[in-house]
């Protein structure tokens, strides 16, 4: 009988590796890292990447942004230099196409110098595309970074070439048994060898993330990073306000603001689609990003925001996980999430390593026992500014006498014009400056 997993956190590998250079990596990996500038490992890449090497099987609780792509990917590379072939030695696993394709973005930025072949499985793509990635599940590419359901349609036609798998790689993995993934990982992992190393990394650790770790682990390693809580250069702040008043609140952030990217989150993807539309008609430079949309136009939206082609980006929860962005300035929650750890994976998005950023959040009378979750969740009171006066005012902050229902009373039927006198985002970073609250820039250290 497996041993139980215990979530204690473990000790700190000695000696920590304070540059990756300590890790004694493959010299073309290290040529990789230091074309991208990449010279000091994160909390968990120091000890996640030594206990990889060591053939470890591991469960990993870390919250986004802490670089924990980095952390199996490197040692994997590093182990593919080390003994090369011409077969699958590595499969992840991941959530959603995003995740996916940013993964292999990232694999082929540190594997750039390094003989190692790898290839995104997702659906939503065409005929022509499904013949590549069964061409390379035939023919053996080195890493697999695969959804769930794309990867079970090849599976089932029986020609993926899986025998000599050595690394299994659950990333996300509370997010997958969310989203209804449990029949398919449990079935994808009857097709694998059973002598493998076997990691799983997820944001939170539910009991059903345990009872997965314990059918697919071996006697694991165990690392917790920061659970729970947003990083620590994000600036939070919320506005207390009726739903009337949050476009005109909106528009009066945006305007003028000189941050690179800004991130806005709806909850529904109507909500998206209308900002989007409301908001390009008076002249603001913004896309929508979710699920009705086609994967080559989500593609492309996402490459204009990332490169900085776009400043604003209003989306669903499809972008609170995963995906990798440097340097945005200010995330917005349009709405407050449903969920107390989507706001963590929200706000997430901003303050990346070691990066200030600044997060607002909009609460009206119907979601302030949610936003008070959040509060009970991270464990402090988010600051709530003051709404600019030619909106009129808003309601009180009192989620007990709010607990899910609607204020009763007329609502402000006011909230048109700018904000007069708001302040603008200062550095990189990024600082908004409105209602006394202020934030300061910062720089990104790779």
């Amino acid at each position: 009988m497996q041993e139980e997993v215990k979530l204690t956190e473990s000790p700190t590998p000695a000696p920590v590796p304070v540059t990756f250079k300590d890790l004694n990596f493959q010299p073309e990996l290290m040529e990789g890292l230091n074309a991208m500038n990449f010279e000091k490992p994160t909390p968990i890449q120091q000890q996640a990447i030594p206990m990889i090497m060591k053939e470890h099987d591991l469960i990993a609780c870390a919250q986004t942004g802490t670089g924990k792509t980095a952390a199996y990917l490197l040692p994997i590379i590093n182990k593919i230099i080390q003994k090369p072939g011409d077969y699958i030695d590595t499969l992840i696993i991941v959530p959603t196409r995003e995740l996916a394709i940013q993964i292999d973005e990232a694999l082929q930025g540190f594997a750039y110098f390094a003989p190692v072949s790898h290839i995104a499985i997702y659906g939503g793509t065409g005929g022509i595309s499904f013949e590549q990635e069964k061409k390379a599940l035939t023919h053996g590419a080195n890493v697999i970074i695969a959804t769930p359901g794309r990867l079970i349609s090849h599976l089932n036609m029986g020609y993926v070439k899986i025998s000599h798998l050595k690394h299994l790689i659950l990333d996300e993995a509370d997010r997958m048994l969310d989203m209804g993934f449990s029949d398919d990982l449990n079935k994808i992992i009857s097709f694998l060898p059973k002598h493998r190393q076997s990691l799983l990394f997820s944001a939170t650790m539910p009991p059903k993330i345990r009872e997965l770790a314990k059918k697919i682990l071996h006697n694991p390693e165990q690392i917790n990073i920061s659970l729970s809580k947003p990083a620590e250069g994000v600036l939070q702040a919320a506005y207390v306000v009726y739903d009337n008043q949050k476009t005109a609140l909106l528009k009066s952030l945006l305007k003028d603001k000189k941050v690179a990217s800004i991130l806005i989150f709806s909850s529904t993807k109507d909500k998206v689609k209308e900002i989007e539309k409301d908001f390009k008609r008076a002249g603001f430079q913004i896309s929508a990003i979710h699920s009705d949309l086609e994967q080559d136009e989500r593609n492309e939206v996402l490459r204009k925001f990332k490169n900085k082609n776009l400043q604003s980006l209003v989306a669903t929860d499809i972008l609170s996980r995963g995906i990798d962005i440097d340097s945005i300035g200010l995330v917005i929650n349009y709405d407050v999430p449903g969920d107390a750890e989507d706001y963590i994976h929200r706000v997430g998005r901003t303050a990346r390593a070691e990066t200030t950023g600044v997060a607002l959040t909009f609460i009206n009378p119907h979601d302030q026992r949610k936003f008070q979750r959040i509060e009970e969740l991270i464990g402090y009171e988010i600051k709530k500014l003051p709404i600019p006066a030619e909106f009129g005012e808003g309601p009180a902050y009192d989620p007990k006498a709010n607990p899910g229902k609607p204020a009763r009373g007329s609502f402000n039927k006011g909230g048109g014009g700018g904000h007069k006198g708001g302040g603008g985002h200062k550095g990189s970073g990024g600082g908004h400056k409105s209602g006394g609250y202020k934030g300061g820039g910062g720089n990104h250290k790779k």
